[in-house]
């Protein structure tokens, strides 16, 4: 795994631009929901729509250069893309955009696919991450921000796994694209934490561990805030994903889902007895409060 050196100002000054479009993202009164249907598709693959979808998007592998024919589809028509992400049983189906540099990183904010303002944004990769061909040099975890929007658009529909700590059950899985491979991550993690500069755990600055010790004791963390115990087992190596989404402006915080790379012997039927059993939820499922509910359907 590589250390990839954080510098503190620069994620403080990231916390605090993501935190302060919380405050003003919450409804979407303006506008519809940007799709990518109107890319031009003369000679490459379909591209998917961002309606909730049981099926993956279409992808076709041994494209030039590597790309999948999805990818040069996006690319075309936005060359910020670096991937799609689909969660069945929500609405979250919606293509990875990406700035690198450091003053353009909350671009997305504010802007949709197609670069027009739009104040549910787009779902953007954290600027530091690596996500790319190599999967040896692709980030240990992976972190994406997404507006957590009244519609349920973006990550808007990832509420209902702290509404209902029975859902992860129906919806376990995120699938999860590259310009290159497609990858399915198994859930392990619903958190509600600050999102503050001065938070005591700084989960955006926790996308490379530099050892096992610096891996697990972020897999522990998660363990210790989970609103509910899902019987995941995570081991160092395992490459994780951390969707990352506003919960209370009050106060500044987040709710995330972490979720782990299945393994190359794994597949989603691996974990059909774990999905069976009924869930234990925590002393951490207590923190769950109403006052979102008021801000985000208040028009």
């Amino acid at each position: 795994m590589r250390l990839k050196s954080k510098i503190i100002a620069t994620a403080v000054l990231f916390a605090a631009a993501v935190g302060t479009a919380c405050a003003w993202y919450f409804i979407d009164r303006d506008h519809g929901i940007p799709t990518v249907q109107d890319v031009p598709l003369d000679s490459v693959a379909p591209v998917p729509q961002t309606e909730p979808t049981t099926e993956p998007p279409p992808i076709s592998t041994g494209e030039e250069n590597g790309l999948t024919g999805m990818a040069k589809s996006l690319l075309a028509y936005n060359a910020d893309t670096v991937g799609w992400i689909t969660i069945p049983e929500t609405k979250v189906n919606n293509p990875i955009v990406q700035k690198t540099k450091q003053e353009e990183s909350w671009y997305y904010l504010d802007v949709s696919f197609g670069h027009e303002p739009y104040r549910a944004g787009t779902v953007f990769l954290d600027y530091r991450d690596v996500f790319g061909f190599d999967e040896d040099a692709q980030s240990d975890n992976l972190l994406l921000y997404g507006h957590n929007m009244a519609n349920n658009t973006m990550f808007g529909s990832l509420r209902r796994y702290r509404q209902d700590l029975s859902f992860y059950k129906t919806a376990p899985f995120i699938e999860l694209y590259s310009n290159y491979q497609h990858y399915t991550y198994v859930i392990f993690g619903q958190v509600i934490t600050s999102g503050s500069g001065d938070a005591e755990w700084r989960y955006w600055d926790m996308e490379e561990f530099a050892d096992k010790q610096a891996f697990d004791d972020f897999v522990d963390t998660v363990h210790e805030k989970n609103m509910v115990d899902i019987p995941i087992d995570v081991q160092y190596g395992d490459k994780l994903l951390t969707l990352s989404t506003c919960y209370s402006d009050a106060d500044n915080s987040r709710f995330l889902v972490i979720a782990r790379r299945l393994r190359e012997d794994e597949t989603p039927e691996t974990f059909a007895e774990v999905f069976a059993e009924e869930p234990e939820t925590t002393e951490e499922a207590s923190t769950e409060e109403t006052t979102e509910e008021t801000t985000e359907t208040e028009e």
